[in-house]
């Protein structure tokens, strides 16, 4: 008798979302239309917050140049560079220097950018490492495509109308008088291949964080191991940055309700609260930057850090800012360590909370020390700030009335040092903490519990 073989009728396999092998094309569009909704939602909430920010300036009463500004803004805030460049004909000249990053734009868009970025994934229980790369490859194409197009649009010349000497007297009649030149301009370039080249690790930066900090979006099966290591301590330290930036705001408004100088003080919350909020973090636990300020132009900044900076005493010397030299000029600075003690403890123990039970507490100290430190590294040289700008006449030195220089670098590695001692310290504090305080089905360690 032959074998008789019976063919079971096939059965597809239940869907997910992604598409089957006959499906690739309409996968793909789905996976590019949800790129570009995050790429655009995210520019938008950055074009929306530096616009805000730039009117609180009064920015929107330069001659022509506000679009050119707003443009030049949102490239920063993603990373790029600007360069800025002048002439008055062949008499004379301006030079410029501006390396600074709006971190409230970069934040928000980071923020939305990274939220739509994880949204379609949010129902998966594990992703594919292939679907991952190419929805973070079409995102970061189009986000580059995107601060391409801002970087051809971020250009401006405007003229130079400072007061020189008596003030009826114009800079464009002293130079049209005494030196039969041109007209002074000043004007912003983007440098697009450094811009294109520090846009790239800025998007890939967001979607890491994202991915690393959310504990629900899902992960490739190989690295789903590591996730308990990993995404406490990195939600926690989401959390900690937010809430200084929240305790900035709340303090800014206040300023701004009770202390007169409303426009200026919502300029700086809505273009810089991050770069002074996380400076304060990093002051708070022993952390350190230098600078200085010099000429009438500065960045709109706290009164407080502004006088530490020009405190020092020769214009080659920078001024230390640290705990120390801010309580110098205003005791309330020393209000910074107990905030930094509360804030940083409080996120330990959210992630020690969120990790599970059989994690002991030494192991909470090196995940928070290790998260904390990295942390640290990372936002600490986004604080960076470098301005200058000055007139020269015939080639031969600088115009000292017309020249300015704002000048803040962080000691990075001081930083990065307490943050990692600070980590350990609270890590094993909240772990201890959080031995009696468990989500729910959550078990007690057991023997043994130390190898988990």
């Amino acid at each position: 008798m032959g074998r008789v073989s019976r063919r079971l009728p096939h059965t597809p396999p239940p869907a997910t979302g992604r598409g089957g092998p006959g499906d690739k094309a309409p996968d793909g569009l789905r996976i590019a239309v949800q790129a570009l909704a995050a790429v655009v939602a995210g520019y938008a909430a950055m074009g929306v917050t530096a616009a805000l920010g730039l009117w609180a300036a009064g920015a929107a009463d330069l001659p022509g140049g506000f679009a050119a500004v707003l443009a030049a803004v949102v490239v920063m805030a993603a990373g790029g560079q600007i360069e800025i460049a002048g002439s008055a004909g062949s008499f004379a000249g301006t030079q410029g220097e501006l390396t600074a990053m709006p971190l409230t734009v970069t934040l928000v868009g980071a923020l939305v950018t990274g939220a739509l970025f994880l949204r379609p994934l949010r129902h998966h229980a594990v992703a594919r490492a292939g679907d991952l790369a190419a929805r973070a490859a079409a995102v970061t194409v189009l986000w580059l495509a995107a601060l391409a197009g801002l970087s051809a649009v971020a250009r401006h010349d405007f003229p130079l109308t400072l007061d020189v000497g008596d003030p009826q007297e114009p800079l464009t009649d002293l130079f049209g008088e005494l030196l039969d030149a041109a007209e002074p301009t000043v004007g912003f370039r983007t440098l697009v291949g450094p811009t294109l080249g520090y846009g790239l690790l800025w998007i890939l930066g967001v979607l890491l964080v994202a991915l690393l900090v959310s504990r629900r979006s899902p992960l490739p099966a190989r690295v789903l191991r590591h996730q308990e290591a990993v995404r406490p301590a990195a939600s926690a330290m989401l959390l900690l940055l937010l809430a200084y930036v929240a305790v900035g705001l709340v303090i800014g408004l206040v300023v701004a309700a009770t202390k007169g100088h409303a426009a200026e003080t919502f300029a700086v919350l809505l273009l810089g609260l991050p770069n002074v909020s996380w400076l304060a973090l990093g002051v708070g636990i022993g952390g350190s930057w230098e600078g200085k300020v010099e000429g009438p132009f500065g960045l709109p900044m706290p009164q407080l850090l502004d006088a530490v900076l020009r405190s020092g005493g020769d214009s080659s010397d920078l001024s230390t800012v640290d705990l120390s030299s801010l309580a110098a000029q205003d005791g309330r600075a020393w209000w910074l360590l107990p905030i930094a003690a509360v804030l940083v403890l409080a996120a330990a123990f959210v992630a020690a909370v969120r990790s599970p039970a059989h994690v002991r507490p030494w192991r909470h100290a090196l995940h928070l020390g290790v998260a904390f430190a990295l942390t640290m590294l990372a936002v600490a040289p986004l604080t960076l700030v470098e301005a200058r700008f000055g007139l020269s006449i015939l080639g031969i030195g600088d115009l000292a009335a017309l020249g300015g220089e704002v000048v803040l670098r962080p000691e990075v590695w001081r930083t990065v040092g307490f943050a990692l001692l600070w980590g350990l310290v609270a890590g094993f504090l909240a772990g201890l903490l959080a031995t009696r305080v468990r989500h729910r089905g959550q078990v007690p360690p057991g023997p043994g519990a130390d190898d988990a």
